[in-house]
């Protein structure tokens, strides 16, 4: 054979080989989108109006399915079985990855073992909110009333094991004051309560705290989040106020199950955040009380979730926090 011609034939095996290693586009099928939490609720309005817009961008269906049970654990189970092929997703909070595996210990998947990191989407921060008729209209001054009453303040929550009862747990050992716990059905349930003063602190959602903010029937003192929140940047942090590196929020993100190729774990990243760079996106995140994550990579996102938990692993142990 001669010379160029070997060459050819070189150079065409090798141009197949490498065409048969590269994965076929993403997606090439409409892709199911497992939330694990109920209709109407903030997980799955963010996972809707997310993936509308990279369903737009990749002009394939994106079908959220919500699999709602158990802290969102049932539904994570099952897209943990999932092939990662890409045509099955998972977009859930720090709840199911972070704070559930510590409160738990049986569940049916293991956050780091079954699946794969792939896209941090957003952010909520939570408000601390307390009664009017208490005297205090700053942190410090709320820390100061509470070490002057120890066990006297009574907070409310939406329930053992909850971010709002973790959220309140860190604060007060940070703050080193004594609250009496009083557990809700949910934190609508505790804001009439907290109107009346029958229960004095709350930590609450900027969306379903803030109006009740703006007519006077509650007082807002500061938000969890490490920056001040766009959505109510009036509002000092708990860091600004006196409880340096105290920063909270629930997360919200993108995962495949594991055994998801790199390029995979790449187009779906991107797909998302471009999505969420969006400010008609960011817009309508806004009105759910959700910002967008700032830019990151699938392995930050890893990061961020990893430090999480074990924050909350931390908090849980120290304060014998269980479901019961």
């Amino acid at each position: 054979m001669r010379l160029s011609s070997l060459f050819a034939v070189l150079l065409a095996a090798t141009t197949l080989g490498a065409q048969a290693q590269q994965p076929a586009a993403w997606p090439q099928q409409p892709v199911r989108v497992i939330v694990p939490f109920p209709a109407s609720g903030a997980t799955d309005l963010v996972a809707r109006v997310v993936t509308q817009r990279v369903a737009q961008d990749l002009g394939q269906q994106f079908v959220v399915d919500n699999k709602p049970g158990a802290g969102g654990t049932i539904g994570t189970a099952e897209a943990a079985k999932a092939k990662p092929d890409g045509n099955t997703l998972l977009l859930t909070t720090s709840s199911t990855h972070a704070i559930s595996p510590h409160l738990m210990p049986r569940l049916a998947y293991d956050p780091q073992r079954d699946f794969v990191p792939v896209a941090h989407v957003a952010d909520a921060p939570s408000v601390l909110l307390v009664t009017p008729s208490l005297p205090v209209k700053t942190v410090a001054e709320l820390i100061a009333y509470a070490r002057a009453h120890p066990g006297q303040l009574n907070y409310a929550t939406s329930g053992n094991g909850t971010i709002v009862h973790l959220n309140t747990a860190a604060f007060a050992a940070q703050a080193g004051i004594e609250m009496t716990h009083v557990p809700y059905k949910g934190t609508a349930l505790a804001i009439p309560d907290l109107a009346a003063g029958q229960v004095q602190v709350l930590f609450d959602s900027l969306p379903t705290g803030m109006p009740h903010v703006k007519s006077g029937r509650l007082r807002a003192l500061a938000v969890t989040s490490a920056q001040r929140s766009s959505l109510a940047p009036e509002l000092p942090t708990l860091a600004e106020s006196g409880l340096p590196g105290f920063s909270s929020v629930t997360w919200f993100g993108v995962y495949l199950p594991a055994g998801a190729s790199p390029a995979l774990v790449k187009r779906v990243h991107d797909a998302f955040a471009r999505a969420i760079q969006v400010p008609e996106v960011a817009q309508s995140l806004a009105r759910l009380g959700v910002e967008p994550a700032r830019p990151s990579t699938p392995a930050q996102f890893a990061a961020l979730v990893q430090a999480d938990s074990a924050r909350w692993a931390s908090v849980i142990r120290q304060h014998k926090i269980t479901l019961e």
